[in-house]
């Protein structure tokens, strides 16, 4: 473990990728399925709409019944059909007369088009007064136009969202086929570190507060994993040995800290006892060069930074997509969008630099990206952040007004004012 491998970015996270698998699939009850990878394909038993029927409230017509109608020469037409949602017309339309029908009812055969309610009187009796043709050849939505049946409703490593869940629906699914879980561990390192429980160590300036097991718990949980805690490894070999092994039934490890050069950073010491197989440690990358990864009697092992900065970004880069990947999703890395630059931005021409940003949406529809705070890999705030803005590897500055990359890690702002 003493030597550095410093490979890129892009080829870690393509050896990260390329070390993990989806973990199988298990079926849940259609609303435990949100935010789940689906686990197969659902094709369309029937088609939606099931069959003609309006857009609006209001008056199925024929267009020629209804052609140059106006507020100063209306259109009057008899009422010979009543048609309310779960209700079916009659019979087709006749020629010369109108169906008064409720959003969602099955507008009768030969209708071209409904004229809504507030073009009409409201047909207060046995005939309406249609005041204008705008809507003689609109707001009917036919059979199948949505979909038809057998037609893909959701494919296999979807995300299942609210639409695909009332896709899902349709299909008169009860349950659904979803990715499992990854059950991914996750264990913070050093003597320096205190708990919850031990608040009064870190009021006192003795120990600092372990926030990394609660952000990358979180991130996990986000990424649609099952986090594990192993709690505080101290700066024991025999201690983090011991923690490491409660780790049995997990899919994965995420280690923060112990990974760099120190004296007493005893994490690769006692994982090469363990038998880890070391695909990469350290990378081009800023922050979070100081990264390890591998397996661990099979399973991927994480080991991140300890500085809070460089332990989140470097588990949005390296392991959410891997985790993703294993829970089944098709799409494991999120999409970078492009944004301008608020002002310059700078970073190191030897690596690849995520720098923490705020976007905002202008009134123009531009979205405009600007650091969050102190870039520092200790500087925590600044990860409240929308996005990562990505100063790739020959690049060490853009330009105010330069477009640049940035992944995001939240909806972006409203625009101002």
């Amino acid at each position: 473990m003493s030597d550095a491998d410093w490979i890129s970015f892009e080829e870690a996270r393509g050896r990260v990728l390329a070390a993990v698998s989806p973990l199988g699939t298990e079926r849940v009850a259609l609303p435990d399925a949100l935010g789940r990878a689906l686990g197969r394909r659902v094709s369309a038993l029937v088609a939606h709409p099931p069959w003609d029927n309006s857009a609006m409230d209001g008056f199925a017509v024929r267009s020629d019944d209804v052609q140059g109608a106006s507020p100063e020469r209306p259109v009057v037409l008899p009422i010979s059909d009543d048609i309310p949602a779960g209700a079916f017309p009659r019979g087709p339309l006749e020629p010369g007369s109108a169906a008064r029908v409720m959003t969602g009812a099955p507008v009768p055969a030969d209708a071209t088009g409904v004229v809504r309610v507030e073009h009409t009187d409201g047909g207060p009796g046995r005939s309406v007064r249609i005041f204008d043709d705008a809507d003689a050849a609109r707001h009917i939505r036919l059979l199948g136009e949505d979909v038809e049946a057998g037609d893909t409703l959701v494919d296999r490593g979807e995300e299942v969202g609210p639409a695909a869940l009332a896709l899902l629906a349709t299909a008169g699914l009860r349950e659904v086929e979803v990715g499992r879980r990854p059950r991914v561990a996750v264990l913070a390192n050093g003597d320096e570190l205190a708990d919850l429980d031990e608040f009064e160590e870190v009021l006192a300036s003795r120990r600092i507060l372990n926030s990394n097991s609660y952000a990358l718990a979180a991130q996990l949980a986000a990424s649609g994993a099952e986090p594990v805690s192993l709690g505080i490894a101290r700066d024991d070999p025999a201690d983090l040995r011991r923690c490491l092994e409660r780790a049995g039934d997990c899919d994965g490890i995420v280690s923060a800290a112990g990974v760099s050069v120190g004296e007493h950073d005893y994490v690769k010491q006692v994982l090469d006892e363990l038998g880890f197989d070391r695909s990469f440690w350290r990378l081009r990358m800023r922050p979070g060069s100081a990264t390890v990864f591998g397996t661990l009697g099979g399973r991927p092992f994480w080991g991140v930074p300890g500085n809070p900065a460089s332990a989140l970004v470097t588990f949005e880069t390296l392991v959410r997509p891997a985790v993703r990947k294993m829970a089944g999703f098709a799409r494991p890395c999120r999409r970078p969008i492009a944004c301008v630059a608020a002002r310059d931005v700078r970073g190191p021409r030897d690596v690849v630099s995520f720098l923490r940003v705020l976007v905002e949406t202008t009134r123009s529809g531009d979205l405009v990206a600007r650091p969050s705070g102190p870039q520092g890999s200790g500087n925590l705030v600044s990860m409240l952040a929308d996005g990562l803005l990505e100063l790739p590897l020959g690049t060490d500055v853009v330009r105010a007004g330069e477009r640049a990359l940035v992944i995001p890690l939240r909806e972006w702002a409203s625009p101002p004012g």
